[in-house]
């Protein structure tokens, strides 16, 4: 597992696509915690959102990461954008990735990092039945 979050960490920081699709399950899903129906279904439509945050200049610097379980909590910090400001400010964000037979298979959003952490540490992903 260290490993592989040594490749996201990687993939995210060089907005690299061609790396962050060898690292998602093809039924990989992305979206916020709150959603019945995630945003992202398959690794395609997590790509092209990757894609279009690089596009518009969004860049996101790791600041830390720790392995849960099956989960990678990931804190980073969007960096820039086209027009050379964050729209985050310096505001951290969270995701946590769930990870299925060496593969990310899910990424939910977090505006905490003790969100993330509760649910890397307990949460059950009702995305897997669907």
């Amino acid at each position: 597992m260290e490993s592989l979050t040594s490749e996201i960490r990687v993939a995210m920081e060089s907005a690299d696509l061609e790396v962050m699709a060898e690292l998602l399950a093809p039924d990989a899903k992305w979206g916020a915690p709150e959603q019945d129906v995630p945003s992202c279904r398959n690794a395609q439509q997590v790509l092209a959102w990757y894609e279009l945050g690089r596009d518009n200049g969004l860049r996101a610097e790791v600041t830390e990461s720790e392995v849960v379980g099956s989960n990678i909590v990931l804190g980073f910090k969007i960096l820039t954008t086209r027009d050379g400001e964050s729209p985050a400010g310096d505001a951290l964000r969270w995701q946590v990735l769930s990870i299925r037979d060496g593969r990310v298979a899910e990424i939910r959003g977090y505006e905490t990092r003790r969100e993330a952490t509760e649910f890397a540490t307990a949460g059950v992903s009702k995305w897997r039945r669907s």
